[in-house]
């Protein structure tokens, strides 16, 4: 007898205000949520910009004590991780404001998590690459700011690391880890280059696009127990809303935020849609672009982004899931074409005109290239020879894989990434 089909989805959402000044309410918010002695979790280039000290004085204007953590790694680590959480644990502090990309908020989402529930960070890894272990209850209240508009970490269960020592990337997720209140502020955009307003607005629309396209979540199996949902349950309509309204903004902001710092308008719909991406992938999950991505930051360190500051050669997330996406959702189209069309309309701001397995694929190689996207897996510095390695990466990832609409074997990936090795 066949496992009865799932019936319910849960949609989440981290509460969050929106708009320009709204960071001046960080102080009241992190008040209100209890925090006396918080943990400012940033990055060195945050600093330079002048956010984290805006912030530190809003925090302490309230009479919040703020100890500072300023050395979050873009792309972290597991090493990286595990010292902001010993800082935090030394630091006695009872709540956490992250201010930056989705580097800083994992950052401090994981920190979070270690001193919440005292563990190693490798033992709440997702399995099978970590222990897969999940926190018995809430963490101490967390604070996110954004100052991206990519990964809408603000409003996900999801930290993400790099392993590189396993030359791949995985995550830990729980519904626990979700900041108790984010505060989005387009504001905070305009200083930021245009390359790096393209790689994370690129990572919005393929959010959006993996989760309006993932399988519906009423075709998995029933789970034995509420606590064994998985916090990605697959395409649902409370989620189609969030990631379809994502898609939309992306397809018709992200040139103009990618070409101008000064368009306050655009590059605060590109905020805003990170956010709302993040709480449409934080229910339906994200699956082939992603899953390949991992494999694609974490076996090479050899690309050198431009317009991120010097240091680590890296791949940018939002550009390890972009270069496959085309061919995965070329792979996908069988599954349900009326879904990849709607996808394209949304980006296109148009009808298909000419319906078929590549609508959705041009529309995305169209934005790429409007936005100076890498041209594919070789510009990563990836060839043929790195194939297999990569696919065995992405085939760790079946927290993810199992969300695709259209299930890939290793032959398909290999295919896939074959294909994305020049998109245009």
């Amino acid at each position: 007898m066949s496992s009865p089909r799932e019936t319910i989805f849960t949609l989440e959402a981290t509460p969050f205000k929106f708009g320009a000044g709204a960071v001046d309410d960080a102080g009241w918010e992190a008040k209100r949520l209890g925090i006396t002695r918080a943990l400012l979790v940033t990055d060195p280039s945050v600093v330079a910009a002048g956010h984290a000290d805006r912030v530190r004085a809003i925090l302490e204007a309230e009479g919040i004590d703020v100890v500072l953590w300023d050395r979050s790694r873009v792309e972290p680590t597991l090493e990286s991780f595990r010292a902001a959480a010993a800082f935090a644990r030394e630091s006695s502090v009872d709540g956490f404001v992250s201010v930056g990309g989705g580097s800083s908020i994992d950052t401090a989402k994981v920190a979070d998590l270690v001193v919440s529930h005292p563990a190693d960070a490798m033992d709440y890894v997702n399995a099978p690459v970590g222990g897969g272990r999940k926190p018995t209850g809430p963490l101490l209240p967390h604070l996110a700011i954004p100052t991206t508009g990519g990964s809408g970490s603000e409003a996900t269960t999801v930290a993400v690391l790099d392993l590189p020592e396993l030359k791949v990337k995985s995550g830990i997720s729980h519904r626990y880890l979700r900041p108790a209140q984010a505060i989005v502020d387009p504001e905070l955009l305009g200083t930021l280059a245009g390359e790096v307003v393209s790689a994370t607005g690129l990572d919005v629309v393929c959010h959006a696009a993996e989760s309006f396209l993932a399988r519906p979540f009423d075709s998995r199996p029933r789970p034995g127990s509420p606590d064994d949902r998985p916090p990605y349950q697959g395409a649902n309509p409370v989620a189609d809303v969030w990631s379809a309204e994502a898609l939309e903004r992306g397809g018709r902001h992200l040139r103009r935020a990618v070409a101008d710092a000064g368009d306050l308008e655009a590059r605060g719909a590109m905020m805003l849609a990170a956010t709302m991406a993040g709480v449409g992938f934080g229910s339906a999950g994200v699956h082939i672009p992603h899953a390949c991505a991992y494999p694609i930051a974490g076996l090479k360190h050899e690309y050198v982004p431009p317009g991120y500051p010097a240091g680590h050669p890296f791949v940018p997330h939002g550009h390890s899931v972009i270069v496959t996406a085309p061919a995965a959702f070329r792979f996908t189209y069988a599954a349900d074409p009326e879904r990849h069309h709607r996808v394209a309309e949304l980006l296109t701001g148009e009808p298909v005109a000419s319906p078929g397995p590549d609508a959705l694929p041009d529309a995305l190689i169209a934005l790429m290239r409007d936005v100076g996207a890498p041209r594919g897996l070789a510009e990563l510095g990836y060839g043929e020879d790195d194939i297999p390695t990569l696919v065995d990466g992405a085939l760790r990832q079946q927290r993810l894989l199992v969300l695709a609409p259209r299930e890939p074997d290793a032959d398909d990936l290999a295919q896939l990434l074959r294909d994305s090795m020049a998109n245009w």
